[in-house]
């Protein structure tokens, strides 16, 4: 399995194989409806994990606890979004990606056929979403297994950890101390978020 093979990779590098030890068995869920997987980035961007899962329980309810289409969102009024917790510019960006969607300018369905990069490129055309949305839905959606999210915090947070540094480091140094764990950078990544102990750390 993929898995195996990617954690048996990831242990020559000592240093990550004691977070392994620690951490235990990789568990990446996915979420298969990938318009359900983008709306859930977008609420989380900026927010503490306590606060986007109470503001996604409330957008839910909003549609009887189902997880709604892009055209329910369309039909659903801006005032009615916000008493869910949602900024304005987060409502706009959800409505933008449904209306992009309910158009065909954007087809999901066709982003497994993509390369990471294509993919990133298509997603950042929908306001909102900018690189790091992109490459969590790589990471939860597509499950992709070497995605190296260099702008997160809780991934550079990681990093400072794994290697005791002073500061936390560039994207350059991210990328270069990454470099040994190709082709399995998710599953690394995974695993430093889990050493932090507090995913409401990751931003």
């Amino acid at each position: 399995m993929a898995l195996e093979a990617a954690i048996r990779h990831l242990k020559k590098d000592s240093k990550l194989a004691e977070i392994i030890f620690n951490v235990g068995a990789c568990k990446i869920r996915t979420t298969r409806n990938r318009y359900e997987s983008l709306v859930e980035a977008i609420i989380t961007q900026q927010l503490s994990g306590s606060a986007a899962k109470s503001i996604s329980e409330r957008f839910r309810l909003l549609y009887s606890s189902r997880f709604p289409k892009p055209i329910d969102v369309l039909k659903t009024s801006d005032s009615k979004l916000k008493k869910t917790g949602l900024s304005q510019m987060k409502v706009s960006y959800i409505k933008d990606l449904s209306k992009k969607i309910s158009s065909k300018e954007l087809q999901l369905n066709k982003m497994r056929n993509l390369s990471d990069e294509q993919v990133i490129e298509e997603l950042i055309r929908v306001r909102g979403i900018g690189r790091w949305t992109a490459e969590m839905f790589l990471i939860f959606s597509l499950g992709r297994l070497d995605v190296l999210p260099v702008g997160d915090l809780g991934l550079k947070k990681g990093i400072k950890r794994l290697h005791n540094l002073k500061e936390l480091p560039s994207e350059d140094k991210m990328k270069k101390i990454a470099e040994k764990w190709r082709p399995y950078r998710t599953i690394a990544t995974w695993y430093l978020w889990k050493s932090l102990n507090n995913f409401d750390e990751i931003g």
